[in-house]
């Protein structure tokens, strides 16, 4: 394009985005002003001349994704939207970063119309837009079919310094380019400021050099603050490349058009101050006096994104309602990818074990992994390197190619953040159910993507094995311990922590159900018993998060309460007990959030009352177990990390026994009858 192609009128609407930003900031006395006003020209470059969207439809499919990693910069992309024409009023704009608002200060796409991904720490949006173009590639794959393209758009995301400095941006970039992604660009605002002072400080590699060495085509701006002809330019080349994915280095200033913090820190994370927004809109001719100021010819030239957006859709209607025509059993699959969510029957074929066999949940979660597979071809997803010890794979779905989309299985590589951001950005994009695999352990590394899937209620499955001190010779190091707890206190999650292979199955039952946030299937190395379901409650009982699987013949004076590995520890104390005269109920709790959500009734008819010896048993943290069992009743866990031995005897030897179990419940029964002894269990 020449540069006559940019008109007087460009420049009026990009110093309305930057207006209207520093305007909302400084009304709301907080923010980032110093984004917005550099990264101003490209993102309209962007938004009006190769984003394809709809501002009328965020739902529709076939749109482009925009994802500002840069989150704190999130007035720029409000700004955008209100612009454009979607459902952001002025008074939303006006109500930045307070209370009951659309318009928080990072963005969060359950909140605002128009957000794609829930970003804010550094890096993840990057993941997400990954996930996003590896979703559109298998998406393709699955569903276009020769003269009918109803799936094809892109995936863009604007990343700033800090973005670039995150390990998990550079994780994602890297499988992007291995796995050459060519329907995914990058704008990097490179500004050289960071939030302490100039990136200088502590960045000083060469991004560009880098990013050629992951595989990505390397475009670079060198004025993005003006060269409006340049962007538009570099965006057209990352958009014919589609052989590798795209990073557009641009040039800017942070602050441009403040006449005293432009280029600085100061411009960064705080407010202009009224006088300095005054003296910047001056510098951009505008009117000192209008605050939140729109001109009409700018707001006409925004909203003609509407009218594109209408005929853009209104095409692909056309063509997907021939594609439907042609194919009706496609129809019907993509209607189940999109809006039923599993095709009927998807469960009518899970796996079954009987009792006396002995199976890893690990194991047996594969087993029911597959039979769903076969069911649900839009189930997808990959592991850390794991997956021959996670039994993750999807047989016979074979590697995911990011060229023609083909393959179910999705190699990460021993990249467990981006996994998970990139996994949250599948599930952002719709149409795919996505699942996660490695070793709970290294949950740890994920819990930044994870907390993010659970903020934005996202339907992430993560399959979490090698959950205990059981999984014995790999040590501490490798032995989770705090790990349930820690998940347990984060909102909107669930974990299920099945206690043999038929309550796995109900797990992945319950995971697959479950579309209101994530679920974390945590799942044992070892082999335990398939418990006798003919004589104990049935595994259904899991949906519920805890059930009575074994009651005493007469009413029981204690009750022990467990989880996975732990249950059939718990029936054989049971057992003890009886020899003794002592009744005990036995309750399996696989998910204390989906028994938190129970009615009262139900709670109080599993965990009466009136009862109130009670003993947990788990292989972990006892933080937070009394809630469960009282300030009267025991917990045996951990207070400590593992070792390295073999897994019996670290479950031994730290007290995971039936004798220490019967013992315990003993303790509590005395110590109830006014008998004053050491407490059980404390450290088992």
């Amino acid at each position: 394009m020449t540069a006559a192609t940019f008109t007087d009128l460009d420049l009026l609407c990009i110093n309305t985005i930057r207006t209207l930003s520093i305007d909302a900031v400084q009304k709301a006395e907080s923010g980032h002003p110093g984004m917005p006003l550099g990264a101003a020209p490209m993102a309209y470059v962007l938004w009006q001349r190769h984003l394809r969207h709809n501002p009328r439809d965020t739902r529709w499919p076939d749109r482009d994704r925009f994802v500002l990693s840069a989150g704190h910069g999130s007035m720029l992309l409000y700004s955008l939207l209100h612009l454009a024409g979607y459902d952001l009023t002025m008074d939303d704009i006006k109500s930045f970063r307070q209370w009951g608002s659309r318009t928080p200060g990072h963005p969060e796409s359950f909140l605002t119309p128009g957000v794609e991904v829930t970003t804010g720490p550094l890096g993840q949006g990057a993941a997400n837009a990954v996930g996003m173009a590896i979703a559109e590639r298998i998406l393709a794959h699955i569903f276009n079919r020769p003269g009918h393209d109803i799936v094809g758009h892109r995936a863009w995301a604007l990343l700033s310094d800090g973005d670039m400095m995150e390990g998990v941006c550079s994780e994602a970039s890297s499988l992007a380019g291995h796995l050459r992604l060519g329907k995914l660009i990058f704008f990097y605002d490179s500004n050289d400021v960071s939030l302490d002072g100039p990136t200088s400080m502590a960045f000083s590699e060469d991004v560009g050099k880098r990013y050629e060495a992951y595989g990505w085509q390397v475009l670079r701006v060198r004025d993005g603050d003006t060269d409006l002809d340049g962007i538009d330019r570099a965006i057209t080349l990352a958009k014919t490349d589609t052989s590798r994915p795209s990073l557009i280095i641009v040039h800017t200033t942070i602050g441009y058009g403040s006449p005293h913090k432009r280029g600085t820190s100061e411009a960064h994370g705080n407010p202009l101050g009224e006088e300095e927004v005054a003296l910047t809109k001056q510098a951009l001719g505008w009117d000192p006096a209008k605050s939140f100021h729109i001109p009409d010819n700018a707001l006409a030239h925004f909203r003609s994104a509407v009218e594109r957006g209408r005929d853009a859709q209104a095409a692909w209607q056309r063509r997907f309602d021939a594609w439907a025509g042609e194919f009706p059993d496609l129809r019907e699959q993509w209607l189940d990818a999109f809006e039923r969510g599993v095709p009927a029957g998807w469960d009518s074929s899970l796996p079954s074990w009987k009792p006396g066999e002995q199976v890893a949940t690990r194991k047996a979660s594969g087993a029911v992994l597959n039979a769903i597979a076969a069911r649900v071809p839009h189930l997808v997803g990959g592991d850390g390197d794991l997956s021959s010890s996670t039994n993750t794979q999807i047989k016979g779905g074979g590697s995911f190619d990011g060229q023609t989309g083909s393959g179910r299985n999705i190699h990460y590589g021993v990249r467990e953040h981006a996994m998970a951001g990139i996994t949250n950005g599948i599930a952002a994009h719709k149409g795919l159910r996505p699942f996660a695999a490695t070793f709970f352990i290294f949950s740890d590394y994920m819990r930044p993507s994870v907390r993010l899937a659970a903020l934005a209620r996202l339907p992430v499955i993560h399959v979490w094995t090698h959950d205990s001190i059981g999984l014995g010779e790999d040590g501490p190091t490798h032995q989770p311990v705090e790990h349930l707890m820690s998940l347990r206190a984060m909102p909107n999650i669930n974990i299920v922590r099945p206690c043999d292979a038929n309550e796995t199955a109900e797990a992945w039952r319950f995971a697959m159900l479950h579309r209101d946030g994530p679920v974390g299937i945590v799942l044992t190395r070892q082999s335990l018993p398939v418990l006798d379901r003919g004589r104990l409650a049935g595994a259904e009982g899991l949906h519920r998060g805890a059930y009575v699987l074994s009651d005493s013949k007469g009413p029981p004076r204690a009750i022990i309460i467990a989880s996975g590995s732990e249950v059939s520890v718990a029936v054989d104390a049971q057992n003890l007990l009886a020899k003794k005269s002592v009744p005990v109920r036995v309750v399996s709790m696989p998910c204390w959030e989906a028994f938190e959500a129970q009615p009262r009734e139900y709670i109080d008819s599993v965990l009466p009352p009136s009862i109130m010896a009670r003993v947990a048993v788990e292989a972990g943290a006892t933080l937070g177990w009394h809630r469960w069992v009282g300030e009267r009743g025991a917990v045996c866990g951990l207070g400590r990390f593992g070792t390295s031995a073999p897994g019996k005897e670290n479950m031994k030897n730290f007290g995971f026994t039936p004798e220490r179990v019967a013992q315990a419940v003993e303790e509590v029964l005395r110590r109830l009858q006014g008998v004053t002894r050491e407490e059980a269990c404390d450290d088992a």
